[in-house]
């Protein structure tokens, strides 16, 4: 079974013993795994078949941004008796709930084996490649999203950071093969995924374009005819916005570390990524402002370190928020008081929901993060990503992180970013933590991140925003049963 890649690959080498179908750039052909990476193009097709896994419903395109982790946290209005109404009552026993968990942790240990199986064969078939810095960025980007993805493993599975003593023990996986993954302690595993962070930035730094280019130049490279900017030998090494780069990598390590509770070292990485200059000395990654906003760049790319692209993102819109599968409330009210405190200013209040009429006469608010249009658009405003980090998170670790009154000033400057200027400053450190806290919930709404934040902290039930009356929070979710039977 190993030998035979694109299509049917191993997913025994995890803990199951059926085979999960990969989704790679040539879908209905079988590649056996040595003729895959004998060749350069092989080797790339791979990789970018883990960010196409990395985009399933199951996981980062629906579940994990604004599917079933935002219904832990009860983003949306929801039907009685479903799966998402259970979810907001951290009922983990409901079956449609297993069933859930039980999909996202199978897709994310198989997208991991893609991963490793990229990294087991770079290292016995590096002379195909050639072109120089390519063996370098190919690892890395497999390094850091094995760790991005066991990381997220931990943070939903896991324990909570201020009592690891209490919940799941997962494995970290780095072969490919069938050989049993052991469970492992909450810092070993820590320490595993800090290691292939660590390991991923130092060998990206010296090849990645990022670091000479700008995010645009690099997003929109010269192929042809005269003119400045970055004109790649490989286009491969170009659009690094969608793909695992040195920043992205950076940011990830800054989340990392503040989960687990080294703030020190989320500060340094976080504020690399926020000083980071370009050529001319200009900022590298800047806040997104009002002028997004009127450009419907509502996903705010402008701002993603790391992106998935989504080609069918407007289609997808249609089926979850164009139809109020996806909602909040009736009318505007609910969001505009509770969320964001009626600023009467925030562009987030103001322009990314919409009251839509459906055919059968409702209203229904819903967001409009993810609405973008289905026509022809150019590198520079093709907002089809799905975000996994972005600048604004960097803003809100410096604030968490920072000493107290340079905290506060991070704090201040994203929220003039946002148009907000009629809030007062938090006085101590306690109440700092808890507006940035604030801060997750509206900037991250409908992208997975604010679940992560509230069990972080292990915030009670009064913290968590639309939590139900009935709800007993829990952030401690069983094992999934895919992993305890097999």
């Amino acid at each position: 079974m190993k030998n035979y890649l694109v299509i049917s690959f191993l997913v025994g080498a995890l803990f199951f013993t059926s085979c999960e179908k990969y989704l790679d750039v040539m879908p209905k052909t079988q590649i056996p795994e040595k003729e895959q990476f004998s060749t350069e193009q092989g080797f790339k097709d791979a990789l970018t078949g883990v960010y196409i896994s990395a985009k399933t419903l199951d996981t980062y395109g629906k579940e994990l941004a604004y599917g079933t982790i935002e219904s832990l946290i009860s983003s949306w209005d929801v039907t009685t008796n479903t799966a998402d109404q259970q979810l907001g009552l951290f009922n983990y026993g409901d079956d449609r709930v297993i069933n859930r968990f039980n999909r996202i942790f199978e897709r994310q240990y198989s997208t991991i084996a893609h991963a490793n199986a990229i990294l087991q064969n770079l290292e016995t078939n590096k002379s195909v490649l050639i072109t120089s810095g390519l063996y370098e960025l190919i690892k890395a980007e497999c390094l850091a999203m094995r760790a991005y993805i066991h990381f997220d493993l931990m943070r939903l599975y896991g324990p909570v950071p201020e009592d690891p003593t209490k919940g799941n023990k997962l494995a970290y996986v780095t072969n490919f093969d069938r050989e049993i993954n052991a469970h492992i302690s909450y810092d070993a595993f820590k320490m595993k995924v800090l290691a292939d962070i660590k390991e991923a930035a130092e060998l990206i730094k010296a090849v990645d374009p990022l670091l000479t280019y700008s995010m645009a130049e690099v997003r929109s490279p010269i192929t042809s005819g005269t003119g400045s900017g970055f004109r790649p030998t490989d286009t491969f090494f170009a659009y690094r916005n969608m793909r695992m780069n040195y920043y992205a990598i950076r940011a990830l390590e800054a989340r990392a570390n503040l989960w687990y509770g080294n703030k020190e070292a989320a500060y340094v990485a976080a504020k690399e990524v926020v000083e980071a200059k370009n050529a001319d000395g200009s900022q590298k990654f800047k806040l997104a402002t009002g002028t997004e906003y009127s450009a419907t760049n509502y996903i705010l790319t402008t701002e993603h370190l790391l992106g998935l692209y989504a080609f069918d993102m407007a289609k997808s819109y249609t089926g979850n928020f164009g139809n109020a599968t996806y909602k909040k409330g009736t009318s505007a009210t609910t969001i505009r008081n509770q969320l964001y405190g009626n600023t009467g200013t925030d562009f987030r209040e103001s322009s990314l929901w919409n009251i839509i009429t459906l055919a059968n006469g409702s209203t229904n608010n819903v967001i409009r993060k993810y609405w973008v249009t289905a026509d022809n658009v150019t590198n520079a405003t093709d907002y089809k990503q799905m975000p996994l980090l972005r600048t604004s998170e960097m803003y809100l670790i410096l604030a968490e992180t920072a000493p107290f009154a340079e905290g506060v000033n991070y704090l201040k400057t994203f929220r003039t970013a946002r148009n907000i200027s009629n809030i007062a400053n938090p006085q101590d450190y306690p109440s700092l933590v808890l507006e940035v806290i604030k801060e997750y919930r509206k900037e991250f709404y409908a992208e997975g991140q604010a679940f992560y934040a509230y069990k972080r902290l292990n915030a009670p039930k009064a913290q968590v925003l639309f939590v139900p009356a009935a709800a007993v929070v829990n952030y401690l979710l069983p094992m999934p049963t895919v992993e305890t039977i097999n």
